[in-house]
């Protein structure tokens, strides 16, 4: 595939949108989007992330145009200033912010580093990536993400949405002696149950569709611990004096009639889709959700602002550098393919030359070389200036010019480039005689 991609993206996230408007924004799996996405028009590779604190979608596409089209009618139910939208540039610093820590409600968090690894992996696996520009900027983001971790302390300290809800949960009540549920066993699960280990509780209860899983977890725990089916969540919720549940499941898992006679009650929901309801109970049940937990996060955030700070400023130095990467590589195979064309003409136009010469008298082998390399001479000398352009033209972002000349040069532009029936390849673009690019300078 000849990459000359122009990503859009579009996010509804913690930043701007609700609970209620993220939830509106996912759809039932991230590969379902994304190979609908693959559906649309000129879209050649698509990836989408969906988390309790976004949905976000990105395509790659031949033009800017086709690429925001393609996302135009993204999270059609949510309100305009809850979406925002990203342009190539944008979209690759986004991304590359997320993978971070930057954009999540608790800054510098290490679970978003995998959920971003997870949705690539899954977009890859429905043709989502396919070594284009956005695999290359998904490679680029989780390179970052590692980076920041290692080299800097944003994740100092850390704090997750789990570890967030138990501090969210000892500044509302009393948590010595009290029983815990934590509801679903996944990654937020997990970190919610350690986080409920370290705190004063005396109880913690793990409750999974699979129970093998809530069991493991409950084993790892030094407090008193068990494991139950979602079968026996009734009984458990209504004895429970804290409930953090974070299923992702598609319904309420914690319903009204759990908690209705379970006197005083701390429901924090993690869950996206949302698992508690909303008015869960009596007024002796309070429910929390993911923007309750704003206070505790803003307090991190402060925390963590210096290691921010380096965190932006190592963001910066990729960003030019996956530019510099992007422009370079897409002029390359604009030239590339320019060679390409041309070599196919000179190549069929030598055997016609030197099978008429043949017919007028036997050629010395000097005489083909010396045929042979004016057909060299001429290729090279006359494609010095547009190699040139091209060059020029991939610096200054004008990616028009680039498309037009892989229109023109490679009649199989966006399909399996065609054989070329000659001893030369593609890499004479970089070694032409007499004129040609090795006179040239870089930029």
């Amino acid at each position: 595939m000849i990459d000359t991609g122009v990503i859009a993206g579009v996010s509804v996230s913690h930043a701007n949108a609700s609970v209620e408007e993220i939830e509106a924004a996912q759809t039932a799996d991230s590969t379902t989007l994304v190979s609908a996405l693959l559906a649309r028009e000129g879209v050649e590779e698509a990836f989408a992330i969906q988390t309790c604190n976004r949905a976000e979608a990105f395509v790659a596409a031949d033009d800017a145009a086709a690429a925001r089209a393609a996302v135009e009618e993204f999270a059609p139910e949510v309100r305009e200033g809850a979406i925002v939208h990203f342009d190539h540039e944008a979209s690759l610093r986004h991304l590359m912010r997320v993978a971070a820590g930057l954009e999540s409600l608790v800054l510098g968090e290490d679970q978003i580093l995998g959920q971003v690894s997870d949705a690539a992996e899954a977009a890859r696996g429905v043709g989502g990536l396919r070594g284009g520009v956005l695999d290359d900027a998904l490679s680029k983001a989780q390179h970052v993400g590692k980076r920041a971790r290692a080299e800097t302390a944003i994740n100092e300290g850390s704090l997750s949405l789990g570890s967030a809800a138990v501090e969210l949960a000892e500044r509302e009540t009393d948590l010595a002696g009290a029983s815990a549920l934590v509801v679903g066993a996944g990654e937020m699960g997990l970190l919610s149950a350690r986080a409920l280990d370290a705190s004063p509780v005396s109880r913690i209860v793990v409750a999974n569709r699979t129970l093998r899983t809530a069991e493991h977890i409950a084993s790892d725990l030094d407090t008193d611990s068990a494991a139950i089916n979602l079968d026996a969540l009734s009984a458990e919720a209504a004895a429970a004096d804290l409930i953090i549940a974070a299923t992702g499941a598609v319904d309420h898992t914690v319903t009204d009639e759990m908690v209705a006679g379970a006197g005083e009650t701390l429901c924090i929901d993690l869950g996206q889709p949302r698992d508690v309801v909303p008015d869960a109970g009596d007024e002796r049940v309070a429910v929390r959700d993911i923007d309750d937990l704003e206070t505790v996060t803003d307090e991190a955030r402060e925390r963590r602002s210096s290691a921010a700070e380096a965190v932006e400023e190592m963001i910066d130095a990729e960003f030019d550098r996956l530019l510099e990467e992007f422009k370079r590589k897409r002029a390359d195979d604009a030239v590339s393919a320019m060679y390409e064309s041309a070599e196919r003409t000179k190549q069929r136009e030598l055997r016609e030359a030197m099978a008429k010469l043949e017919a007028q008298g036997d050629l010395t082998d000097d005489q083909r070389e010396t045929v042979a390399g004016l057909a060299d001479a001429l290729v090279g000398q006359l494609l010095a200036a547009p190699t040139k352009s091209l060059r020029e033209a991939a610096a200054e972002d004008d990616w028009t010019t680039i498309h037009t000349a892989m229109q023109l040069f490679d009649p199989g532009f966006d399909s399996p480039p065609a054989e070329i029936d000659s001893a030369h390849s593609a890499d004479d673009a970089t070694d032409a005689t007499d004129g040609g690019l090795e006179h040239l300078p870089e930029d």
